[in-house]
């Protein structure tokens, strides 16, 4: 049982906490116009026969997508939302299943080029 001073304003108190919520964000997720275009990349690279499954994490610090050329081996590669590094090197990263970060920027589209290979004309 909390014991409020009688000075106090109770909804003061709610206020703070829920302000408090606010500020800390549970997880990190994709919106619903980065998972598109992820899902885009992911579905032509399957129709290609490159990419087989994937999974994706929503955790406290940062969101993966992780591809899979089979559910049973290492993700060929992460595509990971980090928003600690908006303001340094970008919050978005490509990296290789050996940990070795391909590509990483501020906007999604330029990272992902990396990995989305368009076929070149001769």
């Amino acid at each position: 049982m909390h014991l409020i001073p009688e000075d106090a304003d109770p909804s003061e108190n709610r206020a703070a906490a829920r302000n408090a919520a606010a500020a800390v964000p549970n997880r990190v997720t994709f919106n619903r116009l980065e998972l598109n275009r992820i899902l885009n990349l992911y579905g032509r690279m399957v129709a290609d026969g490159e990419w087989r499954d994937y999974s994706i994490d929503f955790l406290r610090d940062r969101a993966v997508f992780s591809v899979f050329r089979r559910a049973s081996e290492v993700p060929l590669y992460r595509i990971e939302k980090d928003p600690r590094l908006a303001r340094k090197q970008g919050m978005y990263s490509v990296i290789s299943a050996t940990g070795l970060i391909l590509r990483r920027g501020h906007e999604l589209e330029r990272v992902l080029l990396v990995i989305d290979r368009k076929p070149a004309l001769v």
